[in-house]
């Protein structure tokens, strides 16, 4: 590996890159990319092959004969057995077999024959996109890197998109630049040795859910075991979230497994009903080795907080700045008493638990069972029996659901059990937003509906993995604000090994109204402890974003003069200023300003001042 620059201050935890053929054309594109501490992998012709930035522990490389494999993330893989991988290496479409026996979250570049593929994480946590650049294509790790370099704007009907309270799939994965394209996560591209062509090649499909409870459990907890001790296997000090629910415990245990010493970070709630310090000293009695920091509740700071100083955004707008400093708050400290790493329970929502819309096609095959379920399911969520019924009868394929939604943006809220038993939570657009953007957004879900189709047939896995890819794209924005503190974040849950595991199991056992998250609670027994295993809630915070939005109002107000999106034509500053001065306005509580402050403060954050055109219709 060469250096184009001495790489000093980088720090583990911020990997990104672009990927280059091995052509004379492209090597003069790539120097368009270096930057100061940018460092280079190259072909073993010299040319450049990736150009970026990352830390040592991060990349992983073997060439071979005519055979080149790079791993950025990470990745446990001895180096030898990399090598010897590699060096079998016949078609890149073998690739694709590689990535899915690896555990960890990692980019796998190859390169042979002068071809290059370049693929992600299936859940979306590490993507791939692309542009041509003077005749030749190249790929990133992150749309803004290829942004900077062509010198782009980002699209207004994307913007347009993203208002959208949700932005459905596959809305949601686009690029936030016209001449970018995005990379499904669970395909992989590859550029042809002409450097220039380009196409897209599926390399994960979830596995059928049909898998007993019973029988998944061992391979559950195996694939997290694997996924923690990834991040734990090399000793030193790592922190953990330590909530007392279900997701974080589980990851302190097994982190408490490792040759690791572990620092658990439990952050209680302002609300005198959480019980999360309750629960974490349950499991804290239990673990006599792992040192326990309890954080001052009243000193964490609230949702909303410095929206107005948010300088780490990535390549698109995310409803994760909401929860920035909190997020952050306490990775300065936790690096202070050593840690080297940060794991979370984030994800364990996603994996662990699943949609009842998968009620939707066991009623046609168990429908007595399904009757029984429902019966809980309406006393669980209070879902009413005729909404209930229209939503089990209700099977409209789902570009016609997409169809229908864009048809009706600025209806109510839908409710919670169409949302629950359907394809999602339909798209809306709110008061604030202009006709422009309601015609920029509606003509986006029209051209989607017209030739998406869902993630899967069945409308419960296409939920679940909706929701991941939903999630991760959150989670890549923190995982870089984190690095940024110089304490990297890790969450285990959402390695693609562990999704598979439990997106394997049964939905009927995966989901019920009688249990809370029985695939957890089943995989970890033996190790975490029965007591802490009964815990069947979760705290919401509700009360410090309530708190947020009265004690950050002027910090919205602020955000609201001279908005970005107002100067676009897509939102009315007055409206916003108007909610600003209310915080208790009827809806916030609801989040519904999410996506809207989300895209101001992403637009804000851009390093070029010059306003995108609006589209022609």
């Amino acid at each position: 590996m060469t250096e184009l620059h001495e790489s000093a201050g980088t720090g583990p935890g911020d990997a990104h890159f672009a990927v280059f053929t091995d052509r004379a054309d492209a090597a003069a594109v790539a120097r368009s990319f270096a930057r100061p501490g940018s460092r280079i992998l190259s072909h073993p012709s010299g040319r450049p092959w990736l150009v970026g930035h990352w830390h040592d522990d991060e990349v992983l490389v073997a060439h071979a004969g005519g055979a080149s494999v790079a791993l950025i993330g990470c990745c446990p893989v001895d180096a030898g057995e990399l090598l010897r991988r590699t060096a079998r290496l016949r078609d890149l479409t073998e690739l694709g077999t590689l990535a899915r026996s690896l555990p960890g979250s990692f980019h796998l570049v190859g390169a042979l024959d002068g071809r290059v593929r370049v693929q992600g994480t299936a859940s979306g946590l590490r993507l791939v996109f692309h542009a041509e650049i003077d005749g030749v294509r190249v790929a990133a790790s992150r749309a803004d890197t290829l942004a900077t370099v062509l010198n782009l704007e980002p699209d207004v009907a994307e913007l347009a998109v993203r208002l959208l309270w949700p932005a459905p799939y596959p809305l949601f994965e686009t690029s936030m630049w016209r001449d970018i394209t995005a990379v499904a996560p669970h395909d992989a591209m590859v550029v042809a040795a002409d450097g220039r062509t380009v196409r897209h090649t599926r390399w994960w499909t979830p596995p059928e859910p049909d898998r007993p409870l019973a029988e998944a459990a061992p391979l559950i907890r195996e694939a997290l075991e694997e996924a923690v001790g990834a991040r734990t296997r090399q000793g030193g000090v790592v922190s953990c979230d330590l909530s007392g629910g279900l997701d974080s415990t589980s990851v302190c245990f097994l982190a408490d497994r490792s040759a690791a010493h572990v620092v658990a970070s439990t952050w209680p709630g302002r609300d005198p009903a959480d019980t999360d310090l309750h629960w974490a000293e349950r499991a804290i009695g239990h673990l006599p080795d792992v040192e326990h920091v309890v954080w001052d509740p009243d000193a964490s700071p609230l949702v909303y907080e410095d929206l107005l100083g948010i300088d780490d955004l990535l390549d698109e707008p995310t409803i994760g700045v909401m929860d920035r400093s909190r997020v952050l708050h306490h990775l300065p400290g936790l690096a202070a008493r050593g840690s080297r790493l940060h794991l979370t329970g984030i994800g364990g929502d996603h994996v662990a638990w699943c949609s009842e819309a998968y009620y939707h096609r066991l009623l046609r095959t168990r429908p007595l069972f399904t009757l029984r379920q429902m019966r809980g399911f309406r006393a669980l969520w209070q879902w009413p029996l005729g909404g209930t019924v229209r939503a089990l009868a209700d099977s409209r394929p789902y570009g016609k659901w997409l169809a229908d939604a864009a048809r009706r943006l600025r209806d109510p809220s839908p409710t919670t059990v169409a949302t629950g038993l359907g394809w999602g939570m339909a798209p809306r657009l709110f008061d604030w937003m202009t006709p422009e953007a309601e015609r920029l957004a509606r003509r986006a879900l029209l051209g989607a509906a017209a030739t998406a189709s869902p993630l899967h047939p069945d409308r419960g896995m296409h939920s679940d993995l909706e929701q991941i890819r939903s999630c991760t794209r959150i989670i890549r924005q923190w995982d870089r604000m984190a690095a940024r503190t110089g304490l990297p974040m890790a969450s285990p849950f959402l390695d693609d090994r562990v999704i598979e595991a439990c997106l394997a199991v049964r939905p009927s056992e995966r989901v019920s109204p009688w249990r809370y998250k029985p695939v957890l609670s089943t995989a970890m027994r033996g190790i975490v402890p029965e007591e802490c295993l009964r815990r069947s809630n979760k705290a919401t915070a509700s009360m410090d974003a309530a708190n947020g939005l009265r004690e950050h109002r002027a910090d919205l107000v602020a955000l609201w003069e001279g908005s970005r999106l107002a100067e676009l034509g897509l939102v009315d500053a007055a409206a916003l200023h108007r909610l600003a001065v209310r915080p208790a306005s009827r809806g916030l509580s609801d989040a519904i300003l999410y996506s809207t402050i989300a895209t101001e403060v992403w637009l804000r954050g851009l390093t070029r001042g010059r306003t995108p055109a609006v589209p022609r219709p």
